[in-house]
């Protein structure tokens, strides 16, 4: 969630709201939570001086009772009057504060991470701007469908009928290919300095609701037993991995490589990708989670990116990398580049990678502070931001087509080492 403070200020909370349009959101929320703030800070402020006044008051009938061991209750007898109506008032207040904390923190929630200064304000993907594009000199000989390429090996038929619509399996080859981009994805990381680790594949909904949009609960995540959620990516867990700690230098940077099966009910997607494993309820993903200093951010932001390009250019596959306009993000993102894979079947360009800085958006929210409290007394955050590297299922769909060639797929030559083979057999 965002800084509080920056509604309490005319021209902060100017900004707030100028970012809320541009996510083409509604304001009215900024001016309420204000309102309900200041009269939090004035109930607050009466709590303060109501409860001086009762330890006061619990002071001077404590010096009667000692002064007055035998006729002391009867001496301080409208004094434990005046006490009895301060308590109510005390708890009064603490009632309101207490109302006002948790409307204003709900409130919050759906308030969006201010935009960076350099996102395209639209609310059409049409008009993502191009940042930078590769492209391959290998030539593809054919342009069948990846839904076709894959059909012996994924069976959707048997799949859909065991666990419904969007339901798969993979086998053979295909899915050695699949196990292959992953182990890939990992080394790759590995080598670049990122700790490796597998994450839970199920949150509590109190930390989930700390990390996940209110929307995400209706929209994408499968409700389990016991208050528990499926993840619907690595990033939820390892965003609260170091929830409620404090960081100071020596800490920072954490790079994490998270590996994990991921669920969503894809519930906003109906009609798209029907067929083949594209668009899926279970996948795995490789993702890159970096935890930093505030001032690091925007440059971990052009590295993390940047080693999703090294990633594809490796596999020898076209790209193009894109800036998201400001109508396409979820709260928590302030900046969000997307890489897009070349699809030849289709002849467009699909999402493969999406990357984002959340600034201290997410860690306000686990409470994942950064600073020595004694240099400075007011609250620092660390700085979170994610980015896929694969998505297993979306990347073996985009290699399949990429390598097709007559009645085989040709294997990625970086990936033959982990598959153990060249090629794969369509017949």
């Amino acid at each position: 969630m965002i800084d509080i403070n920056l509604l309490r200020d005319p021209k902060t909370r100017e900004l707030v709201i100028e970012s809320e349009k541009k996510r083409f959101k509604n304001t009215d929320n900024i001016e309420e939570i204000y309102k309900k703030d200041q009269l939090r800070i004035k109930f607050n402020f009466e709590l303060d001086n109501t409860n001086k006044k009762k330890n006061e008051i619990k002071k001077k009938i404590s010096q009667i009772y000692k002064e007055n061991k035998k006729e002391g209750k009867e001496l301080a007898k409208d004094l434990i009057e005046k006490l009895k109506l301060i308590e109510k008032s005390c708890f009064e207040l603490e009632v309101e504060v207490s109302t006002l904390d948790e409307e204003i923190k709900k409130m919050l929630k759906v308030v969006g991470n201010i935009l960076d200064s350099s996102v395209v304000v639209s609310n059409n993907e049409r008009d993502n701007k191009l940042i930078r594009q590769f492209r391959t000199n290998r030539v593809i000989q054919n342009k069948k469908n990846y839904t076709e390429l894959m059909q012996k090996y994924t069976h959707s038929v048997a799949g859909a009928k065991i666990i419904g619509h969007r339901g798969y399996f993979l086998s053979g080859k295909i899915a050695k290919l699949g196990m292959a981009l992953s182990r890939y994805a990992i080394d790759f990381l590995e080598k670049q300095g990122y700790t490796f680790i597998q994450t839970p594949v199920m949150m509590r909904k109190d930390v989930m609701s700390k990390t996940a949009q209110i929307g995400d609960f209706d929209e994408q995540l499968y409700k389990v037993e016991d208050d528990l959620y499926l993840i619907a990516t690595s990033e939820q867990p390892l965003s609260a991995l170091h929830m409620d700690e404090r960081m100071v230098d020596s800490d920072l940077p954490k790079l994490y490589c998270g590996q994990s099966l991921c669920f969503r009910k894809e519930a906003g997607a109906h009609g798209k990708d029907n067929s083949g494993i594209f668009r899926v309820h279970q996948f795995e993903k490789i993702e890159q989670f970096v935890i930093c200093k505030p001032e690091e951010s925007k440059e971990y932001f052009y590295k993390m990116i940047g080693l999703s390009e090294e990633f594809y250019k490796s596999l020898d596959i076209s790209y193009n990398v894109v800036s998201i306009v400001s109508g396409e993000f979820n709260d928590a993102a302030s900046i969000k580049y997307d890489l897009e894979a070349f699809f030849p079947n289709a002849d467009k360009y699909r999402e493969l990678v999406s990357c984002s800085n959340c600034t201290d958006y997410q860690s306000r929210e686990l409470n994942v502070r950064y600073g020595v409290l004694k240099e400075n007394n007011k609250k620092g955050y660390v700085h979170m931001l994610n980015s896929t590297l694969c998505a297993v299922q979306r990347t073996l769909c985009c290699v399949v087509e990429n390598y097709q060639q007559d009645d085989k797929i040709i294997v990625p030559e970086v990936l033959r080492k982990y598959t153990g083979f060249d090629e794969i057999e369509l017949n």
